[in-house]
């Protein structure tokens, strides 16, 4: 009696667990489904999408041909949402004319409340292309709202506002450089530099604040900005972060240095030279031999004599080359006295040269 009992619960087990199993496949079996068919609208509407967008931009308005797959999908909210999608990545991809016809676009079908309700949303990725496509249609009525995502813990979402910032306000828009305590990757600088197109005569002393930062990168962008516009008023201020915690930093002030160069640039660095780090020393050496300063031969000289690190011996045969010092290094490797490691460098600067 015990054993039927015991025999049946478990059939009643096996049974149970096979239905379950059974329940399971057929709910990945309808939700694959749901997917595919999912994924086969979405294809279908960018078809759709992407012959309007390149119709718009091909023909004049009165030339357009009516396009009633496009017009009986453009109430459905998913459809909406794709659209304002390809029109954002659109963008990027044209200049002038056809831009100014995407934002066209854009107000026709007054998908600036579509992408202004993605603000509102709590996931991430949704937040952060919300203001991409705010940006890409230049709906500046939008930037209060962007500017409170500045401080978001999330680094897709606040990067996203800072691009928005600039590329709506130019250097105005990089007033977030004054408190940012988060990196800013390379990626992001070059984002910001890019959207830059001037910097305001009156600029100097947001430079000279954002040049005083606790944060790294905060530095390290600003020295790019000066580079890039050339800012040779502001050459005593990065002389200054030569001393700078960060040898990253002050790497990018020695480049910062060969952009604003002027007569003093080489005896400054000369000077700095021997309290660097060694990574900060082989560039000021690649400087020397970019600029080509006769003034710097016989200290370049002694760094390839005399200094223990071989890199530092490369980067010093090299600058003579360009210093056009063929001569001296060959007679220097001929010598008797020379290591063969000091006679292997010189034989490579000179390849280089030649090269």
């Amino acid at each position: 009696m015990f054993l039927t009992t015991s025999v049946h619960f478990l059939f009643l087990v096996f049974l149970g667990m096979l239905s379950l199993v059974l329940l399971l496949i057929i709910a990945v079996l309808i939700y694959s489904f749901y997917q595919y068919r999912e994924s086969l609208q979405a294809f279908r509407w960018s078809e759709v999408i992407n012959k309007k967008i390149s119709e718009v931009i091909v023909y004049s308005e009165e030339e357009i041909p009516a396009n009633s797959n496009f017009s009986a999908a453009s109430g459905n909210a998913s459809f909406r949402n794709l659209f304002l999608q390809r029109l954002a990545e659109s963008e990027k991809k044209f200049s002038g004319a056809a831009q100014n016809k995407l934002k066209d676009l854009f107000q026709e079908y007054s998908l600036q409340e579509e992408a202004l309700k993605k603000l509102n949303q709590k996931k991430e990725h949704i937040i952060a292309g919300g203001i991409q496509e705010l940006t890409a249609m230049q709906v500046e009525e939008a930037l209060p709202k962007i500017s409170t995502f500045l401080t978001h813990p999330s680094a897709q979402v606040y990067q996203e506002a800072q691009y928005a910032m600039v590329n709506f306000k130019g250097f105005e828009g990089l007033h977030f450089l004054n408190s940012i305590s988060s990196k800013i990757s390379e990626w992001q600088q070059l984002r910001l530099l890019i959207s830059i197109t001037n910097i305001p005569e009156n600029s100097g002393e947001s430079i000279k604040i954002w040049m005083e930062s606790s944060n790294d990168s905060v530095v390290i962008f600003t020295l790019k900005l000066l580079r890039k516009f050339q800012v040779l008023s502001l050459y005593s201020t990065v002389t200054d972060v030569l001393d700078h915690p960060s040898v990253d930093v002050r790497v990018q002030a020695v480049q910062t240095l060969l952009s604003l160069e002027n007569s003093s640039t080489i005896g400054d660095l000369m000077e700095v030279y021997p309290q660097q780090p060694i990574e900060v020393q082989k560039e000021i050496l690649k400087v020397m031999k970019k600029s080509k300063d006769q003034c710097c031969t016989d200290f370049l000289k002694d760094q390839l004599l005399n200094t223990p690190d071989s890199g530092i011996k490369v980067y010093a045969a090299e600058a003579l080359c360009a210093l056009e010092k063929q001569e001296y290094l060959t007679k220097l490797s001929q010598k008797e006295n020379s290591s063969e490691e000091l006679i292997q460098i010189i034989k490579y600067a000179l390849q280089e040269k030649v090269c």
